[in-house]
């Protein structure tokens, strides 16, 4: 007789994300206690699938890594990509709101549809889509675009980057360039100014853009 897979409850489910967003962002574990001001004992329940978290740090969670809730609570196995995927398999890649392409906007918290792509053409690792508002990319990425984001905490110089600004819930899409210990956030468009990463305004690469979708 077959023996069928017992599906995760929500307490895994919650774990195997936590694990994934840790790995891929480079963040231990005593950092992120000390980010959300939990027990490290606490944290060590939810990623070993003893406890459930309450919506407060759920909701804490999802903002210190820029991601919708549902990315935690939700079965995302397939928006995590492995390197010995199958090369065959298509998955749904979520597309996460808006992010500003000219002043920072808010990067809305919720998936605004999904996008069917093959593994064989995706990073390994946590992608998602987001959608370009405005024209300082341009001609580069054209306003509207559907880019192709790979979850990763930083870039290499003159990469473009979906970028967290001011420690808020602002995200911009740049090109980071680096000068000596100072972070510009350059946009492709000269009618734009750049934006100057400091201790005054503080900023976190979210991802890096992959390719985008001109959306007509």
């Amino acid at each position: 007789m077959k023996k069928e897979n017992t599906p995760m409850n929500n307490n895994d489910i919650f774990a195997n994300n936590l694990k994934k967003l840790l790995a891929d962002n480079q963040i231990s574990r005593k950092q992120l206690s000390i980010a959300l001001n939990v027990k490290y004992t606490t944290l060590a329940d939810w990623l070993n699938a003893r406890t459930f978290p309450r919506i407060k740090s759920i909701e804490k969670i999802a903002n210190y890594f820029s991601i919708p809730k549902s990315f935690l609570i939700e079965d995302s196995s397939l928006n995590f990509i492995s390197k010995n995927d199958h090369k065959d398999i298509i998955v749904k890649i979520p597309i996460i709101g808006n992010i500003a392409g000219g002043s920072p906007i808010f990067a809305e918290q919720n998936i605004d549809g999904t996008v069917d792509e093959v593994t064989s053409g995706l990073p390994s690792g946590e992608n998602f889509y987001l959608r370009l508002v405005g024209q300082s990319m341009s001609p580069t990425i054209p306003n509207g675009s559907l880019v192709l984001i790979h979850r990763q905490p930083d870039v290499e110089d003159g990469e473009i980057a979906a970028v967290q600004v001011d420690n808020d819930t602002q995200a911009t899409l740049k090109r980071v360039i680096r000068k000596n210990d100072t972070v510009i956030l350059n946009p492709d468009n000269p009618a734009y100014q750049p934006i100057v990463l400091d201790d005054s305004h503080p900023g976190r690469i979210i991802g890096k853009a992959i390719r985008y979708t001109v959306q007509l």
